[in-house]
């Protein structure tokens, strides 16, 4: 993944976007473990430094997520990880209302990707 560590732009928020999107190509549960807290890591420093009030609800649920990742039985958090995954979605869609045009439909896409996969573990 990319690293986004001296500030938050524009540019870096698109890229970061792309990336996500070409990790999940063949779904999300099919992602590594440590690529998924390597993109929940650089998620959360990118949207730290954007200094976007409302962007740190998301932030504070990627925390979760990650926690829930990192607790070692998945399969007991598994609808727990799916209700993180389905708010995450929800907060997409929201941030997607307000985006760029060049990035509100990746943004739609990824809320759709989070939303259905948080559906399905939240069904199991």
């Amino acid at each position: 993944m990319i690293k986004f560590t001296d500030h938050y732009t524009p540019e870096a928020g698109a890229a970061q976007l792309t990336a996500t999107l070409k990790a999940l190509q063949e779904g999300l549960t099919s992602l590594p473990l440590s690529t998924a807290h390597t993109n929940i890591d650089d998620w959360q420093n990118l949207l730290e430094q954007s200094g976007i009030p409302a962007l740190q609800d998301v932030v504070r649920e990627l925390g979760n997520l990650q926690s829930l990742l990192s607790s070692g039985d998945l399969n007991q958090n598994t609808v727990a990880i799916g209700r993180s995954l389905s708010m995450l979605g929800a907060q997409t869609t929201q941030a997607a209302a307000t985006a760029t045009p060049e990035t509100r439909s990746d943004l739609t896409r990824l809320a759709d990707m989070l939303l259905r996969a948080g559906g399905d573990l939240e069904g199991l």
